[in-house]
């Protein structure tokens, strides 16, 4: 017994007529009273009554009936479910994403709108450091992932880049040069700076050694920090200088002074992290939403 044949006698029992039945199921008639025919031998009795008006379900057919309706309510819901999940529609998004591109609005407004046009799909999320990120993404544990990426990108995973994003100055208020509105990077030569190590941020660490490096100078390496609140908050002691991204902003810790840089102003990067010829719909629908958003925010922003 095929499912073809539980469909074809529903929809004859619910019709009352092989012609209705067979217009609506898109086949000629008389293949369809063979398939109900070869359904009836295999069962062993028949289940319509049969007459020029049309058909009858006979006591057992009545029985058949209503035992294979739910099967195929069962068939129907599994179709539209499997539609569902190929669409994008449910499922599940393992996201990732880094401390610093959740300040970010991009971040916040993109989670939000997923949500609303994505009802159905489980959310799971985890913040991590962007190596550690990417290590999860490479063990798939993770289906997409927003980092900071470095100089160097693990084999099998593709970045889809977002945006460069200003990155700012940070000084204890009471720094001789916190009165100013923006300072030249290299008038902090002589500051130590607090970083995040490579091995727990690289993308961060490259940017701003790297931006350093472009106004005539090696950055004196100060106190390591894991996270970007630490790293303000050693500066709100009085423990150094660092480079932030501009969304940092956001944290309201006191006790420090955001600058400007003055041209070749720094950026860090923001990008989109996922495995070489992912197949995880949901993933691939956020990454176009949120590349939507990009475009439409873009002003805020120094496009790539």
């Amino acid at each position: 017994m095929e499912l073809r044949h539980i469909r074809y006698f529903i929809v004859v029992a619910e019709e009352k007529s092989f012609t209705k039945a067979a217009l609506r199921l898109g086949i000629s008639q008389p293949p369809l009273s063979m398939q109900i025919k070869n359904l009836e031998d295999e069962i062993g009795t028949e289940l319509f009554y049969r007459s020029a008006q049309g058909v009858e379900l006979t006591p057992a057919g009545e029985a058949f009936l209503l035992s294979v309706q739910p099967i195929q309510q069962r068939v129907n819901d599994a179709m539209q479910l499997a539609q569902q999940v190929a669409n994008g529609e449910s499922g599940q998004l393992r996201l990732g994403f880094t401390g610093t591109s959740m300040l970010n609005l991009l971040l916040p407004k993109s989670i939000r709108l997923f949500q609303q046009h994505y009802p159905k799909i489980r959310l799971k999320l985890e913040e991590a450091n962007s190596l550690v990120l990417m290590d999860r993404l490479l063990e798939d544990q993770l289906d997409i992932a927003l980092v900071r990426p470095s100089e160097h990108v693990p084999a099998g995973l593709s970045l889809q880049l977002l945006m460069h994003e200003p990155m700012l100055a940070v000084l204890p208020s009471g720094h001789p040069l916190a009165h100013q509105t923006s300072i030249e990077l290299n008038a902090l030569k002589q500051d130590n700076f607090i970083l995040s190590p490579p091995s727990i941020s690289a993308g961060l660490f490259d940017a701003i050694t790297n931006a350093c490096r472009s106004h005539g100078f090696e950055p004196k390496i100060g106190q390591n920090a894991p996270q970007i609140v630490s790293i303000v908050s050693l500066v709100a002691a009085n423990l150094g200088v660092s480079l932030v991204p501009d969304s940092t902003k956001q944290l309201g810790i006191t006790g420090v002074k955001y600058l400007d840089i003055q041209p070749p102003k720094p950026m860090v990067s923001l990008a989109l992290a996922y495995r070489k010829n992912t197949h995880s719909q949901p993933a691939i629908n956020f990454a176009s939403l949120i590349q939507s958003l990009k475009m439409q925010h873009n002003h805020n922003y120094h496009d790539l």
